[in-house]
């Protein structure tokens, strides 16, 4: 059974940093993209930012290109989101990633 579960969400203010942990199980982690997505309030999911295989290959979406990067550990089946600069508009509940499934999300907000 697959499993994603999100941390290290939490309320910063903004230009400041967070990051979020995946942990993975149910599957061989090491050999799947993966992803991060979120979905700000009022709004449909977005992507964030995906992860090849090789720890290598990735995308950002332009709004958090710079100031976010996706990582994985895959001897620890973890994946990892840093997220510096943070911005009002990044506030989002954000998940974790693997085909079309999905951990339970973390909640991040922007705020002073």
């Amino acid at each position: 059974q697959v499993q994603l579960v999100e941390s290290g969400g939490g309320l910063v203010q903004p230009g400041g940093s967070l990051r979020l942990s995946c942990a993975a199980s149910g599957f061989t982690f090491g050999a799947w993209p993966v992803s991060w997505h979120r979905q700000p309030p009022g709004r449909e999911r977005e992507v964030v930012a995906t992860l090849g295989i090789d720890g290598i290959s990735t995308y950002y979406t332009p709004s958090v290109k710079g100031r976010f990067t996706i990582s994985r550990d895959n001897a620890r089946n973890t994946l990892f989101l840093q997220m510096n600069s943070l911005k009002p508009e990044d506030t989002a509940v954000y998940y974790c990633g693997r085909a079309n499934n999905w951990g339970q999300g973390t909640q991040v907000t922007v705020s002073s």
